[in-house]
């Protein structure tokens, strides 16, 4: 079975309708390494402030942190309301490995500011200079979902399609302003509060997302190996159609505990997500509606064309109950918790392994850096001496002592 796997680059051929504008884009590797997209226009562009962040809001204490950031709650000076600080370094020029293009962050912000949803991370407002840009954003304390689900003893189907209209209500909306977000998975789904009686979805990072336009094909190699669709790996045009893959998926994993796609590898990963096949094994669902399995079965399609669309999704009879049977249903049946929970440990602990391993490469390339600052200070000071008057035995013997 699969592992979790981080957002990849997947390398395959493919291209699109020579009448096309194709738009393409590459992928955030460790290292965050991007390639350059077309110019923002000017009406997409994101007002940044250029004052001092902490001239309106206090610096508070740190909420995590990132390969180029940090996230601080903050409290806004003028009205005392906490949200979350995220500081994100910004290339200062386009050779440099460090950092994020600025264009790519200003990409991500300008779609922020396009959505006004409930169930949508809120852009509150926005700092930069040139090195470094800071977004104030909503303040989410709640943590992942699918933590949340993992703690409880058990959940009905019912109560699984709360939090699932939610994501879909959330991903309607997004649609409609021709917006995909293109890195739907657990860790992008989170509830603004926990001990509340009906906890709010709210979707983040859209570092991935796009504005799709007319008579323009986007493409992109980005996702994680278990969420994305097949167009994705293949190469091909990709549209909202594949966030609703990746609703499925989510659907699957949070009803059985299961992944449908999983391998033992990324690679075998990929491999089955392109084959399409997957199976409803009654060890895992032998609670789970007939209503629910084809709701993922409308969403799971190869052709992204015959998917389900979010409002479509918001209508089928197993959200949208048609009579008081197929809601007697929902309630009678339950996810698989025990599976459940084990998949989210799994989930975690690959999480954790992940960052770990990030940590130890992004401290192996500064020792690197660190030692290359210092042959080359060597370097220097032998060339000041070797400039100055030397006896020339001594000179011979420094410059023997440089070769060796």
């Amino acid at each position: 079975m699969a592992k979790d796997g981080g957002a990849v680059g997947l390398a395959n051929g493919g291209s699109g309708s020579p009448t096309d504008t194709i738009k393409e884009t590459g992928c955030p590797e460790d290292d965050e390494v991007f390639v350059s997209e077309p110019p923002l226009s000017p009406n997409s562009m994101a007002t940044f402030r250029a004052s001092n962040v902490e001239d309106l809001y206090e610096l508070l204490e740190k909420l995590g942190s990132g390969h180029f950031g940090v996230v601080k709650r903050c409290r806004k000076r003028s009205s005392g309301s906490f949200y979350a600080a995220k500081f994100v370094k910004t290339r200062k020029c386009k050779g440099s490995r460090w950092g994020l293009d600025r264009e790519q962050v200003e990409r991500e912000v300008s779609i922020l500011k396009q959505l006004e949803h409930p169930n949508i991370l809120h852009l509150h407002d926005l700092f930069a200079s040139k090195a470094e840009t800071v977004l104030i954003l909503e303040l989410i304390r709640g943590g992942e979902l699918f933590d949340f689900i993992a703690e409880k003893e058990m959940l009905t189907e019912a109560e699984a399609i709360e939090f699932l209209q939610q994501i879909l209500q959330g991903v309607a909306y997004m649609h409609g302003k021709h917006i995909a977000h293109f890195d739907l998975k657990p860790e992008n789904i989170m509830l603004l509060e926990k001990d509340v009686p009906n906890p709010k979805i709210k979707i983040i990072d859209f570092g991935l997302a796009q504005k799709l336009e007319d008579g323009v094909t986007f493409k992109s190699l980005c996702g994680t190996p278990q969420y994305i669709a097949p167009e994705v790996i293949n190469y091909e045009p990709l549209s909202s159609a594949t966030d609703m893959w990746s609703i499925g998926v989510i659907t699957y994993i949070l009803l059985s505990g299961m992944s449908p796609f999983q391998g033992e590898t990324d690679a075998e990963t990929l491999s089955n997500v392109v084959a399409g096949i997957y199976e409803f094994e009654d060890k895992y669902f032998n609670e789970t509606t007939e209503m629910a399995k084809d709701f993922i079965r409308q969403l799971l399609v190869k052709e992204p064309g015959n998917r389900m669309t979010a409002a479509e999704c918001l209508i089928h009879p197993w959200i949208k109950p048609l009579s008081r049977k197929q809601a007697a249903n929902r309630s009678r049946s339950s996810i698989n918790m025990k599976n459940f929970r084990k998949f989210n440990a799994r989930r975690k602990w690959k999480l954790s392994y992940n960052m770990v391993s990030a940590c130890n490469r992004l401290c192996h390339l500064k020792l690197l850096c660190v030692q290359r600052k210092e042959d080359e200070n060597l370097r220097d000071c032998e060339s000041d001496q070797e400039d100055e008057a030397s006896h020339p035995v001594t000179l011979l013997r420094r410059r023997r002592s440089s070769c060796s």
